[in-house]
């Protein structure tokens, strides 16, 4: 299939999906109280597949079947794909759940991998946030052909998903299929968590403003698997009723359906929960939720929605607040706080977890950028190491001798306030402003220096070095 007959087919898909099911996705229809299934594996049926309805969770028995008796709020029925599977999708959106309508039956299909998943990779998109079709031009000119070459360089074998962690679009719900055309040239296995600009602002409180993301993604919480890893995606954006007013907040039936979804989950396996607004200062009753995740070994946790890059850890819980896909919204090529445009990448072995952040249109190793500038009497350097958390390790040279440490400081990005700390152009997004960070690690020197070098060490023992003549 040409690439334009392509598009024009997810096009047609997205589109048709979205037409229909605004009309008949919560039809409120008779059915048995009880409903039930089967999950298959061809003509075999696969057991302990955990199956629900976003309220209650059941496993399947030995055949592969299950029964269910949903909540009467209750709008699909979803299964969790088990690992050793492959995701079930819609030109690459996932398409782990079932509608609930009139039927008593919903079964699951599933196809067994060519190859272990206990090793495999995945993405986090953070608020592409398109708003209009520049946005979107922009992002399939520059965001999707990055993901294309990375996908394409871990060669064809890879096992790579991608998670979208909210604000997918920019209140502008036309372009969902722009953004479902996205996953489909990516190539790989997509799942969606609710942004606060993925809503409904004129749907009346919570429980309706999530009506157009629900017909086109199905449930905004839910679980899967891959390999020893139990992700889960969550909705924390609280929508209060009042337009474009909300918080980050998890509802107490969601809580209730996670403390039931973690019973089917061990102590040490990887636990990867993705959502929008950040958990650590940002969700109101993020107390709750962690005492969710008590005796959980590695547990991280994926958001976005500040469009600025911050690695948080509290009593063992790492959260990756990512930098955005669109930047500073499509102004530039940097976020607020001068973490390029980007995206967060994850390597899973067992349990254990790896990671870099990924520039868009940069190689992998870009991870700190160094700006020298002339002061009074002496030099400055200030080195932006964006995905920086305690255990990196950031040094400095003068003229090729070893000076030790870069003291860390919190302030602004030199190239944010550059770029952002101007008079908005005609037409230009006017909010956008740099953005204080602690990712920041300068020092000064005599004017006579003419060469600096900065090396950042990452956790994982790899060195990121950048030479700066001054």
């Amino acid at each position: 299939m040409n690439r334009r007959s392509f598009l024009q087919s997810v096009g047609f898909v997205t589109g048709s999906a979205f037409i229909s099911l605004q009309t008949n996705a919560f039809d409120q229809l008779s059915r048995d109280k009880t409903i039930k299934g089967t999950v298959k594996d061809g003509q075999r049926g696969v057991a302990n597949v955990a199956i629900s309805d976003g309220y209650s969770v059941v496993l399947t028995d030995a055949d592969g079947s299950y029964s269910i008796t949903p909540d009467p709020k209750a709008t699909n029925i979803f299964m969790s794909t088990p690992a050793g599977y492959e995701f079930k999708t819609d030109y690459h959106v996932a398409r782990q759940y079932e509608t609930l309508g009139s039927r008593n039956e919903y079964d699951f299909t599933l196809k067994a991998l060519k190859r272990n998943d206990s090793k495999h990779n995945f993405i986090i998109w953070a608020d592409p946030q398109v708003k209009t079709r520049k946005d979107v031009k922009k992002m399939m000119d520059t965001s999707v052909p990055d993901v294309q070459q990375l996908v394409k360089s871990m060669g064809p074998d890879a096992l790579i998903h991608g998670v979208g962690v909210g604000d997918l679009v920019w209140d502008n719900h036309e372009l969902f299929p722009d953004y479902n055309r996205a996953i489909a040239l990516m190539g790989i296995p997509f799942f969606q968590a609710l942004g606060n600009h993925d809503q409904d602002y004129r749907m009346g409180g919570d429980d309706t403003s999530d009506k157009t993301f629900k017909e086109i993604y199905g449930p905004t919480y839910y679980s899967f698997n891959r390999g020893k890893a139990h992700y889960v995606v969550l909705d924390d954006v609280r929508y209060l009723g009042v337009e474009r007013t909300y918080d980050g907040y998890i509802l107490e039936n969601q809580l209730s359906w996670l403390a039931q979804d973690l019973k089917h989950v061990a102590k040490d396996q990887l636990l990867i929960i993705c959502l929008h607004i950040p958990v650590h200062n940002s969700v109101k009753n993020n107390a709750a939720l962690y005492s969710l995740l008590e005796g959980y070994k590695n547990v991280h946790i994926m958001s976005g929605h500040t469009h600025y890059n911050v690695n948080n850890i509290k009593d063992g819980i790492y959260e990756h607040n990512h930098g955005t896909v669109c930047g500073a919204w499509w102004t530039g090529p940097i976020c607020a706080d001068g973490t390029p445009r980007g995206y967060g990448v994850y390597e899973v072995d067992g349990n254990q977890l790896k990671w870099h952040y990924k520039s868009t249109g940069q190689s992998s190793d870009h991870q700190l950028r160094v700006s020298v500038e002339t002061l009074t009497n002496q030099k400055r350097v200030i080195a932006n190491v964006w995905n920086w958390d305690p255990e990196w390790k950031v040094t400095y040279s003068l003229d090729g001798k070893e000076m030790g440490d870069l003291a860390q400081e919190k302030g602004v990005d030199p190239l944010a306030v550059k770029l952002f700390n101007t008079p908005a152009e005609p037409g230009e997004r006017k909010f956008k402003e740099p953005k204080k960070n602690n990712h920041l690690f300068m020092a000064h020197f005599k004017p006579a220096i003419k060469v600096v070098a900065v090396t950042a060490t990452d956790r994982f023992g790899k060195k990121y070095t950048v030479i700066a003549e001054s």
